[in-house]
């Protein structure tokens, strides 16, 4: 699984004209399952996410966590949006190729299963959850924070 999170002041998603996620503060998580990833991968990416301490402390040192901004009284979010195309690859050529992405039920699965387990670690503290809509024309709104952008792949641990 690849992942690129960003911190971001605000995020949205929409499908059809209409917003289906929306946050202020906190992460914006783009997705990309590959076609041997597993649960393994899913869990592995849960807690990079959710542990990730790229948020400012009182001295501006990228030391907080979601949860940590939380636990500060600040409202905060995360919104995972699957994104197929980020298992493309362009080594040959200028046209992307996808075969490295997991087929869409599979992707579908794992996407989902991410979303949960992450969902799981953050909803009972009050930290909002939100999510694209798997294989919909999404238009996602991104406002970037520092810029911070952190690239995440679990097949680089393993």
């Amino acid at each position: 699984m690849r992942a690129v999170v960003q911190r971001v002041l605000y995020s949205s998603v929409t499908v059809g004209g209409e917003k289906v996620a929306e946050i202020g503060e906190g992460l914006n998580v783009l997705l990309g399952v590959s076609c041997d990833d597993d649960e393994r991968d899913v869990k592995y990416l849960a807690d990079k996410i959710t542990g990730l301490r790229i948020f400012s402390d009182d001295d501006d040192k990228t030391n907080l966590s979601i949860f940590d901004v939380k636990a500060a009284g600040r409202d905060c979010g995360i919104i995972i949006v699957s994104q197929f195309t980020l298992m493309g690859d362009v080594r040959h050529g200028k046209r992307p190729a996808f075969t490295a992405a997991a087929e869409p039920a599979r992707a579908e699965e794992l996407y989902r299963l991410l979303a949960d387990a992450v969902e799981e670690k953050c909803g009972p503290l009050g930290i909002k959850v939100g999510r694209g809509v798997f294989r919909a024309d999404m238009t996602v709104e991104i406002t970037n924070d520092g810029p911070f952008t952190i690239l995440l792949d679990s097949k680089k641990i393993f």
